[in-house]
């Protein structure tokens, strides 16, 4: 049988779920949309039209929300963008912030 002391103790223990974070491509004059899409597709899994659409917000509202995700998930995403535009000649920029 739990004692007084013990259940005050599992009543303070609350859960907290851990912030998320938006990643966000970031409009250039450089990056072609085909690439954007392409990175879309292959680092966010989204579909064709998806990435057509989130390229086009990119396009006019200068960035575009990729996703959401723990921060450290978020954090890999951003560098596997920046990585992979780099390796393409592109300047495509990623950034997180918080949800």
């Amino acid at each position: 049988m739990a004692t007084n002391t013990e259940l005050e103790i599992i009543d303070e223990i609350s859960l907290k779920y851990p912030k998320k974070y938006k990643v966000l491509i970031l409009n250039d004059d450089y990056t072609s949309m085909e690439f954007v899409i392409d990175v879309l597709m292959t680092i966010f899994h989204k579909s064709y039209q998806e990435a057509e659409s989130i390229m086009l917000e990119v396009h006019k509202k200068d960035k575009g929300v990729c996703g959401v995700y723990t921060y450290e998930i978020a954090e890999t995403k951003v560098m596997q963008v920046h990585k992979k535009a780099r390796d393409s000649g592109f300047p495509l920029r990623a950034e997180m912030e918080e949800e």
